[in-house]
């Protein structure tokens, strides 16, 4: 690392903190509305095979989040650890941890790889006895399962970016990557061009063609314009004090989104005991509720590495001001979020070719399910907030008893009733619990880092 390098200050511990918020954030929730477009795109194309499929897919949701779960989490880890490095101006720390990353994403792959061979079939089996949603399931999960070496490849190499505050760069890799999903959604599906019709294979085939191009496209990025990094395949061995500290924030970062996994599969399980059609609502409503929440994690993308830069700076008014804007700035999106749902339940189910049966049962669970709304955005930003800080823990907890201490029971006992529509309510329920856990635990927080609550 030269002279320049290691005296330059990042842009994370000197810009005007709003600025770079809006700076470092907006290019990934540009990034991440287009991503839960080519979702939402995605669940309307197989809608139109037949709502089976709709099913199948919502089915085969859980086991995606899982290795979003665990790409995500691990990508937190290091975004977090590569960014406090960096502000405490430990470079060669910094590119130690930037290198072990790729043997990370790596060995990620290869148990998802295990799993996808493995268990595909007998997911589905345990779920619905309904073949054709079985094999409609298999035949999707089985793709992004065996190919998910793109998802962990993007997901990995934009947190690098992001860590260094380029995060330009994951707009360009997330839009590409979708707009690809999108493009050939449509052609591998219904088979256009000449290509044989595919049906839910086609989909999950779109899917990881866009993964595998915003893969390559990221480490291009990586290694063309994140010059504050070095990347070296020798330095890719495990150093385990480095694994250590990657993982103190990023395991309960995965444990946290696996959990949500967990819980929709408990959920899907509960649903489908009444009709599949419901298990299908409850998959729409995840389709539509990503095109509200997406903006908001790429606010925590943009967020996390400007707290932790900072932490390690001790630079603590700029974490104050950071966070207070992060929590504004997401309660205002759960808003306009809520409105929509309030407003145009009817529309949003439309769009998923649904039933009458479908549509009625469906606008009162949008309706019912967005008064959660209100409450994430807070809940949201705060447990980004505890990560960046190193207090994964206590993210973890929060997570824990929002899903499988609230949510998931109180599903349960709400089915007991023998009335659909109460399921719903687990929902908004979970996330008032989850903001009172959100607030005891920041308090701890910023006392026990000796960072005072004001700017």
């Amino acid at each position: 690392m030269t002279k320049d390098n290691t005296a330059r200050e990042n842009k994370m511990g000197v810009m005007p903190v709003n600025r770079l918020l809006i700076t470092m954030s907006l290019p990934i929730i540009i990034s991440m509305l287009v991503q839960a477009l080519y979702n939402i795109v995605d669940s309307i194309f197989v809608a139109q095979i037949n709502e089976n499929a709709l099913t199948a897919v919502s089915l085969a949701f859980p086991v995606q989040n899982l290795m979003i779960s665990i790409a995500s989490g691990t990508g937190v880890g290091v975004n977090s650890f590569v960014s406090k490095s960096l502000g405490a101006k430990d470079f060669k720390t910094a590119n130690k941890a930037a290198s072990v990353s790729i043997f990370l994403a790596l060995v990620n792959w290869l148990v998802m790889l295990v799993i996808g061979l493995t268990m595909s079939h007998r997911f589905f089996t345990i779920q619905t006895s309904d073949p054709q949603i079985v094999q409609y399931g298999y035949q999707y999960m089985s793709v992004v399962a065996i190919f998910s070496f793109g998802l962990f490849g993007q997901i990995m190499g934009e947190r690098l970016l992001q860590a260094t505050g380029k995060t330009i760069y994951t707009m360009i890799t997330q839009g590409i990557g979708a707009v690809i999903n999108i493009i050939f959604d449509p052609i591998f599906i219904f088979g256009k061009f000449g290509l044989p019709a595919m049906g839910v294979t086609g989909a999950a085939a779109a899917t990881v063609m866009g993964q595998i191009v915003a893969m390559l496209l990221t480490i291009v990025f990586n290694i063309k314009v994140n010059k504050e990094l070095r990347f070296s395949l020798k330095k890719m061995l495990p150093r385990l004090d480095i694994i250590a500290n990657i993982y103190k924030v990023g395991l309960p970062s995965i444990l946290m989104m696996a959990i949500s996994s967990l819980t929709t599969f408990i959920m899907n399980k509960i649903l489908i005991a009444f009709t599949s059609t419901a298990t299908a609502v409850y998959g729409v409503y995840f389709k539509l509720n990503s095109f509200i929440f997406m903006p908001i994690f790429g606010l925590n993308n943009g967020m996390v590495p400007i707290i932790a830069y900072n932490y390690g700076a001790k630079k603590y008014p700029r974490i104050i001001k950071t966070m207070r804007l992060s929590i504004t700035y997401a309660m205002a999106a759960m808003l306009v979020g809520f409105l929509i749902f309030q407003i145009f339940p009817r529309q949003l189910l439309w769009m998923f070719n649904a039933s009458p049966e479908m549509t009625a049962m469906g606008i009162p669970a949008l309706r019912i399910i967005s008064i959660s709304f209100l409450a994430a955005g807070f809940s949201i930003v705060s447990l980004s907030v505890l990560q960046a800080l190193g207090q994964g823990l206590y993210s973890l907890m929060v997570s824990v008893s929002r899903q499988l201490v609230i949510l998931a029971p109180a599903a349960y006992l709400l089915s007991l009733l023998g009335r659909l529509e109460l399921i719903w309510w687990s929902l908004p329920i979970a996330e008032i619990a989850a903001v009172v856990l959100c607030l005891v635990f920041l308090a701890r927080t910023f006392k026990k880092l000796g960072i005072p609550f004001k700017e």
